[in-house]
């Protein structure tokens, strides 16, 4: 029982890591630091999402590196699912929509790499975004989806040079 409990969890971990950027990758060893799992658990996971046709894997020296196979027929309903499930949906729905203002919305950070995290950062990019009333909805969508959301505003004219510190970021959503 115990045993089917970790490896459930490795199970989301994977989830996460690879379906929230589709453009992860991962080895067995570089998941097994990142998650604190055993990698047996990791092992038998990555196996089995690999036999699903999920995950799809290449060598590079001696390493197997996994990576989220787009071409899966379920790909993109796996990473709405795990957007659903870290609440970004309703970042989008209940804050970037009804701002009005936004043109691009990127998340960073643990999250933007696959990790699950407590907290969730924010980009959004946009010409006079009214703070106070962000202020208002991010409030309310962190009692919904149970989350502390931290936002930066970039302005459009600021938004290139800012990621170019920022190679993880994800784009979360665009206008």
């Amino acid at each position: 029982m115990i045993d089917s409990l970790i490896t459930n969890k490795t199970r989301i971990k994977l989830l996460l890591r690879f379906f929230l950027n589709n453009n992860a990758r991962g080895y067995l060893r570089g998941l097994e630091s990142e998650f604190g799992d055993s990698t047996n658990s990791i092992r038998l996971e990555l196996n089995r999402f690999e036999e699903a046709g999920l995950l799809v894997s290449s060598m590079d020296k001696n390493k197997k590196i996994f990576r989220a196979n787009r071409e899966h027929p379920l790909f993109e309903d796996i990473q709405s699912i795990v957007k659903k499930s870290m609440g970004l949906d309703q970042l989008v729905e209940n804050v970037v929509h009804k701002l009005g203002n936004v043109t691009r919305a990127y998340i960073n950070g643990r999250i933007a790499m696959g990790l699950d995290n407590k907290e969730i950062d924010v980009m959004l990019v946009g010409d006079e975004i009214d703070r106070d009333y962000l202020n208002t909805l991010l409030g309310k969508v962190e009692i919904v989806i149970k989350r502390k959301v931290n936002c930066f505003i970039l302005r459009c004219n600021e938004e290139r040079e800012y990621l170019t510190g920022f190679p993880e970021a994800l784009l979360l959503w665009e206008k």
